[in-house]
């Protein structure tokens, strides 16, 4: 890693955005992606405006639009990659050509795309990532995060062993804008994250609720759990370790479903504000589709391959894929079935 490394993030969304601009203001030298062509240009005519709990700052960064990729003449070091999960692909295929021979991707997503970034543009060049932060963005230039630095938490960790010592620099950078952790099994990790999203994002989403509110809600803490239990059994059965992650103190308990209790309690507690909304429903709300083969039916998929089943996981899919096909709307009174198979499942 150079003393002045060339940065990119492909994908300035909301955690995106807000991630890059603090490496902006540490004095980083970064580039701004993004296709959302009325966020690149409000970027570049006003700079990216960042409003934290407690402070806003404003700065003025360079923004490319994906098709501007092929105009860049001197390649990144290092890519910040927070796109969807389910755009990962063309997103590694597209940068690859302006990533430095010995540069690196960083995949900043939410999902297994570790996997995927490897396969393209190298495992020796890929860095797996897990981000817990809650943020949201619904005007163009304009971002809003709910955690500051001591709030906002990341793991890295590279595919490649070989790779493992470069990791610490890339987390040097990141250290900018949040907690830390370089940790050798990125894998297990990112199977414990996906656990927790498989809880909150797609069944909060579908009764439309902040995620606080969703939990609250009569009936739902339960399915919300047995949908991140199914997601733990998928992991253990994937081969994953159960790790700490999001700072919690190293394991305690022997039990799985116990351990999963503790990791959803420290993401309501720690990361998400009265208001939050994840991240899917957020998707649904701008019309866009959220990650719910990405998350959800990854963890229906992984047990499938192990001849086992995941019902509340499949029904998530399942309902996540009506709403988005428009046969279904997201609402609170969506709650009903998903408690009734909770019944029917645990009693």
């Amino acid at each position: 890693m150079t003393d002045s490394p060339r940065i990119a993030f492909l994908g300035t969304g909301a955690q995106g955005a807000s991630t890059a601009a603090e490496f902006v203001a540490a004095g980083l030298d970064v580039t701004f992606i993004d296709q959302w062509p009325d966020h690149v240009e409000a970027i570049r005519k006003n700079g990216i405006t960042v409003n934290l709990p407690t402070r806003s700052f404003n700065i003025a960064v360079p923004a490319l639009h994906l098709c501007q990729i092929a105009e860049v003449k001197q390649p990144f070091d290092v890519v910040f990659m927070v796109v969807k999960a389910y755009d990962t692909r063309w997103a590694a295929e597209m940068i690859k050509p302006v990533l430095a021979k010995d540069g690196l991707v960083v995949g900043l997503q939410n999902g297994m795309t570790h996997e995927d970034i490897g396969a393209i543009v190298g495992r020796e060049r890929t860095i797996g990532a897990v981000i817990e932060v809650a943020s949201n963005m619904w005007v163009p230039g304009v971002v809003n995060r709910q955690n500051d630095k001591d709030e906002s938490w990341f793991a890295l960790g590279a595919l490649d062993p070989e790779t493992q010592p470069r990791v610490e620099a890339v987390a040097n950078l990141l250290r900018t804008a949040g907690r830390v952790e370089v940790m050798a099994d990125i894998r297990s990790a990112k199977w414990m994250k996906l656990v927790v999203n498989a809880a909150e994002l797609i069944p909060s989403s579908i009764v439309d609720l902040p995620l606080n509110d969703a939990a609250r809600y009569p009936g739902m803490l339960e399915v919300m759990r047995l949908a991140g239990y199914e997601a733990m059994h998928a992991a253990l059965a994937d081969g994953a370790e159960i790790i700490p992650i999001i700072g919690l103190p190293p394991i305690t308990t022997n039990h799985p479903e116990r351990y999963v209790d503790q990791i959803f309690d420290e993401v309501l507690k720690t990361f998400s504000r009265p208001d939050t909304l994840v991240t899917s429903l957020q998707d649904w709300r701008k019309g866009r589709r959220a990650e719910v083969q990405e998350v959800n039916g990854w963890v229906v998929d992984r047990l499938r391959a192990h001849g086992r089943s995941a019902p509340m996981n499949e029904l998530v899919v399942k309902m996540g894929f009506e709403i988005e096909n428009g046969e279904r709307r997201p609402d609170v009174a969506n709650a009903t079935e998903l408690i009734e198979l909770y019944r029917k499942l645990t009693h």
